[in-house]
């Protein structure tokens, strides 16, 4: 209960800073418990900053990464698994070492990639650095490995090939496995902050998490503003977690080891 008090904490002091006046969220008398209900933050979040295009560039976005994340890593995972070709213990030690690398030492490369390739400022630059997750390829492949081989068998003396296997034979027997990774991969390409503050120039093309740091007035900082956005871009992956938690939690276990 102490934990959950501390981790629920800042949510609970960014609403009450939302339902302020800006002038009494930077009063020395501003307290802890709420003393008003104001809503004029929300109001000024939605019609005087373009948050509605971030809904609508995050969205895209975090589809568009969720499903190629999920095919790429099926794919691979299934070649890995179910395919014999020479390198193919070296290609999956190297995915098993990208754990090590984080994704933070590499942004300078890949800046400088996307840069020579004029991708900066496009869907493109903002999508392609990150579709590779190693989790999604060895959470596939420990079910990939734990398919019996009488099933392959089976179905290449039919005459089906391994596009068949895969996507009309493996994939309905993972659907649980895909929709509990599709939740967490989705829910990992909306709070992305720290490549998009790169690669972004035009507020335009700005995501939620991006965007936030833009909300400012005549003044500076609106802090009820900056509050008020924050918890607007938030809300669809908290209801998204509290419909799907189950899923969530799953996912979760699974590319821990704990399950699979």
């Amino acid at each position: 209960m102490i934990g959950a008090a501390i981790w629920i904490f800042p949510l609970y002091w960014a609403f009450v800073t939302s339902i302020r006046d800006e002038d009494h969220v930077v009063s020395e008398n501003a307290g802890i418990l709420p003393d008003m209900f104001n809503l004029t933050a929300y109001v000024e979040s939605i019609f005087n900053t373009s948050i509605l295009k971030w809904y609508v560039n995050s969205i895209g976005t975090s589809l568009i990464i969720t499903i190629l994340v999920l095919i790429s890593g099926m794919m691979c995972a299934y070649a890995l698994s179910q395919m014999r070709f020479p390198g193919r213990r070296i290609l999956y030690a190297v995915v098993m070492a990208s754990f090590m690398i984080p994704t933070q030492a590499l942004v300078v490369t890949q800046f400088v990639l996307m840069n020579d390739m004029g991708l900066v400022n496009t869907w493109a630059g903002i999508i392609l650095p990150q579709l590779i997750v190693p989790v999604v390829i060895i959470v596939y492949k420990q079910f990939f490995d734990a398919v019996p081989k009488e099933m392959r068998e089976a179905v290449l003396l039919d005459g089906g090939g391994e596009y068949t296997l895969l996507f009309k034979v493996y994939l309905p027997l993972n659907w649980g496995i895909t929709t509990a990774l599709a939740i967490i991969t989705f829910i990992m390409a909306w709070n992305q902050f720290f490549w998009p503050f790169l690669v972004i120039t035009s507020e335009d093309m700005m995501t939620i998490p991006v965007g936030i740091t833009q909300v400012r007035d005549t003044f500076g900082v609106s802090y009820a503003r900056v509050m008020a956005v924050a918890l607007l871009g938030a809300a669809p992956v908290a209801i998204a977690y509290l419909i799907f938690q189950k899923k969530v939690t799953e996912a979760v276990m699974i590319s821990s080891g704990v399950k699979g």
